[in-house]
């Protein structure tokens, strides 16, 4: 079983990565409102401070009650203002890294640098390895993957919810020290592929 925490505060040389609050809607809005960001994200933008205020209240903060969880507000030093997230879900079976950062923030290796410090962290912890997917149409995302020392392993099609739209995703692992070989349920659910990438 792995160590039983919460979002453990992590600071990088650049980074704060700690547990979203109230004060942070402000900061949150311009990365859930924008368009371009949210077109790889399993939700619609939210285009007010109420959406994102219920967005923490119904999605995020129930993760705070968890013995173990890890969703990450990802804060820029010195100002801890927030400028992107890192979460885990399904922690015990995928173990899947997820993230986003706003667009002004990206091509500087700053989500590179913050998931770095959570794969890290996750090592120490106990966890036998971590897995990422990420939209064939964006492929920055797989190279943040590839730079984490992260391998391909194969492609697989899905009728993505909610946005019920038909998307070829790539799936990407990284072994921590105990993997029992490839992750397989993505090959197991849906029809998949392996590319020469």
């Amino acid at each position: 079983m792995y160590f039983r925490e919460n979002t453990p505060r992590i600071e990088t040389e650049r980074l704060i990565l700690r547990k979203f609050t109230d004060t942070d809607i402000d900061d949150m809005l311009p990365l859930y409102s924008d368009a371009e960001t949210n077109r790889f994200l399993p939700w619609f933008p939210i285009k007010t401070r109420e959406g994102i205020r219920e967005y923490l209240y119904k999605s995020i903060y129930p993760q705070y009650e968890k013995k173990t969880a890890y969703s990450y507000a990802v804060a820029a030093k010195p100002d801890d203002r927030v400028i992107g997230y890192i979460h885990i879900n399904g922690i015990g079976e995928s173990n899947d890294i997820g993230y986003a950062l706003r667009k002004e923030f990206r091509h500087k290796g700053i989500m590179t640098e913050g998931c770095a410090a959570v794969i890290e962290h996750l090592r120490g912890v106990g966890f036998p390895f971590l897995t990422a997917t990420h939209d064939v149409n964006n492929p920055d995302s797989g190279e943040v993957m590839k730079r984490l020392g992260m391998s391909y392993c194969y492609s697989y099609r899905e009728l993505w919810q909610p946005k019920n739209i038909p998307v070829t995703f790539r799936m990407y692992q990284i072994d921590l020290g105990g993997a029992e070989g490839m992750y397989t349920e993505y090959q197991k659910k849906y029809p998949w592929f392996v590319e020469d990438i």
